[in-house]
C-alpha cells in the first residue's frame, strides 16, 4: 500500500471515529447540559463537551488526529530503520576495487525493505560514484548530494503537516467569525434583556479559537520532535558513510583529485 493511500485511509478513519464520538456522545451530552442550564436560568457552563460541541471544533479534532497519524507514521519509519546503523554493511570491503564491487552487489541483493532505507541508498550511490571515478573527493561529494537530497525530500514530505498546523487555527477563526456574527444578530434581544442567545453565540466564537490554538500548539511540538529525528538521521548517515566508506577507500591507497 502506497504512502498516499495509507494517509487517505488514515484520514477517513479519523473522520469516522471523531464523527461517531460527536453524534454519539459529545453533541447529545452538550445539548442536555445547555438545556439544564437554560431551565435553571443559568449561563452555559464551561464544560468540556460544551466547549467541543460545535462543527469547527469537530473539524479541528479530525485534523489533529490525522496530523498525529502522519507524524507518528514518519517517526515509526525512521525508528524502524535504525537497526541498519548497527551493522557494518560494507563488511569485506578493504578499499580494493574488486572488493567494493562485491560489496555493491551484496547491497543490491538485499531485501527491498532494507535496500530502500536512506542509508543503503546513499551507500550504493556513493559506491557507484567511486567505482566510476576512482576518486575519494567525488565519493564524498556523492555522499553530500545524497544526504542533501534526503533532507530536501523530508522537508517536502512535511509540507502537509505544516499545512494542517496552519489550517487548524484558521478553522478556529472561522468559528469565531460565525459566533460573533450570530451574537450581533441577537443584539435586539440583548437590549431587551435576554442575553442568553448572545452569550451562547460568543461561546461558539471563543471556544472554537481556544480549541484550535491548543491543538496547533500540540501539533507543532510533535512536528518539532519529528524534525529532530529527521535531522539526526541525515547526520547519522553522513557519519556512517565517512566512518565505514571514506575511511576504507582512503586507506586503500586510492588517488584523490590532487594525485
Amino acid at each position: 500500500m502506497s504512502t498516499m493511500v495509507k494517509n487517505i485511509v488514515g484520514l477517513i478513519v479519523c473522520i469516522v471515529i471523531v464523527h461517531l464520538a460527536y453524534i454519539g456522545y459529545i453533541q447529545p451530552e452538550a445539548k442536555l447540559i445547555l438545556e439544564a442550564a437554560q431551565n435553571a436560568g443559568q449561563s452555559a457552563p464551561r464544560n468540556l463537551v460544551v466547549i467541543l460541541k460545535d462543527y469547527e471544533q469537530e473539524l479541528c479534532i479530525i485534523l489533529m488526529f490525522w496530523g498525529v497519524f502522519l507524524i507518528l507514521g514518519k517517526c515509526s519509519v525512521i525508528l524502524g530503520e535504525r537497526y541498519v546503523f548497527n551493522v557494518d554493511l560494507l563488511e569485506g570491503g578493504t578499499g580494493d576495487k574488486g572488493d567494493l564491487v562485491s560489496v555493491l552487489k551484496s547491497l543490491e541483493s538485499l531485501p527491498i525493505k532494507v535496500k530502500n532505507t536512506p542509508l543503503v541508498r546513499t551507500l550504493m550511490a556513493s559506491l557507484r560514484r567511486y567505482l566510476i571515478t576512482n576518486n575519494v573527493q567525488d565519493t564524498s561529494d556523492a555522499i553530500e548530494s545524497s544526504v542533501d537530497a534526503l533532507a530536501l525530500k523530508q522537508e517536502t514530505e512535511n509540507s502537509m503537516i505544516r499545512y494542517l498546523i496552519w489550517a487548524i487555527p484558521s478553522i478556529g477563526f472561522i468559528g469565531t467569525v460565525r459566533g460573533i456574527g450570530q451574537a450581533l444578530s441577537m443584539a435586539d434581544q440583548a437590549l431587551a434583556g435576554d442575553i442568553a442567545g448572545m452569550t451562547g453565540s460568543l461561546g461558539i466564537a471563543f471556544n472554537s479559537t481556544l480549541v484550535a490554538l491548543l491543538i496547533s500548539i500540540g501539533l507543532m511540538f510533535l512536528l518539532n520532535q519529528l524534525q529532530r529525528l529527521q535531522d539526526g538521521l541525515v547526520v547519522d548517515i553522513q557519519e556512517y558513510c565517512e566512518s565505514f566508506l571514506l575511511n576504507r577507500i582512503s586507506k586503500g591507497g586510492v588517488r584523490t583529485e590532487d594525485s
